[in-house]
């Protein structure tokens, strides 16, 4: 089995991958991002922490320590040019690419695209080690989402593939037919924190709709929710969440569901 290098953002995802390595006795490096990268996530695995800076090292780093596929897990913040410019490797990077940077899914399709053709990984995608992080479809949940949930979650979808034709989010608040919010670059926990002074009256609160964009790259970026997401959606007064089956990944599903279902909220996976 090939050594699989994990380059880690933030979340608990990376710990996962982490675990389920040691679990088939899968070789593994990690390459965290300083600044996004948990550390008590990381734990006691093999690291080396990186910077967006630093990515030619990075790859260097992977290769000597005998990579051959790459996962990339957690959210990473989105490096600015400069920070790419001051690496020789970037520099000839950006310029490869060139205006696809602008775009989010551009410039992750770009990355991978390098990383391959280029560079010689294999990328893979976290659902092909973690068999049960794609979300199903149907109500996970103890609480299904009423005619009037339904009605939102059908306009949140149509909200998120218009606006993912631009390369803008993967996620809408809606409530009532209204749209609260779309996701921009501050991520889906902040999307709903922006949302929460919105939600008024004794109507249900509303509801965080998550997709991917049209022609993503799903094995990079694909959107996903975790124990946290339910979390802040109950503190915004939402009531449910929305994901696309087989579109999205749930982080810690079982413990994801409990908290949802100790809230109060539903989560359901729409079929595409």
């Amino acid at each position: 089995m090939a050594k699989l290098g994990i380059i880690a953002g933030e979340g608990s995802l990376p710990g996962e991958i982490i675990d389920a390595c040691r679990a088939s006795g899968r070789e593994f490096y990690v390459l965290a991002f300083e600044g996004s990268a948990d550390a008590d996530v990381i734990g006691d695995a093999p690291v080396e922490w990186i910077r967006m800076s630093e990515i030619s090292g990075a790859l260097a780093t992977a290769r000597r320590e005998g990579v051959e596929e790459l996962v990339l897990v957690g959210r990473i913040p989105r490096p600015s040019p400069l920070d790419l410019l001051r690496d020789a490797r970037s520099a000839k990077f950006i310029a490869k690419i060139g205006k696809r940077i602008l775009g989010d899914d551009n410039l992750l399709s770009a990355v991978v695209k390098e990383l391959e053709e280029t560079e010689g990984f294999r990328i893979v995608a976290p659902d092909m080690l973690l068999g049960d992080l794609l979300a199903p479809e149907g109500v996970l949940t103890r609480r299904e989402p009423s005619a009037e949930e339904n009605a939102d979650i059908v306009r949140g979808i149509a909200v998120v593939r218009a606006l993912g034709q631009f390369d803008i989010g993967q996620g809408a608040v809606i409530q009532n037919g209204t749209v609260l919010g779309v996701e921009g670059v501050e991520g889906t926990d902040a999307l709903m924190a922006r949302c929460g002074p919105f939600v008024q009256g004794e109507l249900p609160g509303g509801v965080l709709v998550k997709l991917p964009k049209p022609g993503q790259e799903r094995r990079t970026d694909l959107p996903a929710i975790g124990r946290s997401t339910v979390e802040n959606a109950a503190a915004a007064g939402l009531r449910g969440i929305a994901v696309e089956a087989g579109g999205a990944l749930i982080v810690s599903r079982s413990e994801t569901i409990a908290a949802a279902d100790a809230a109060g909220l539903f989560i359901i996976g729409f079929p595409d």
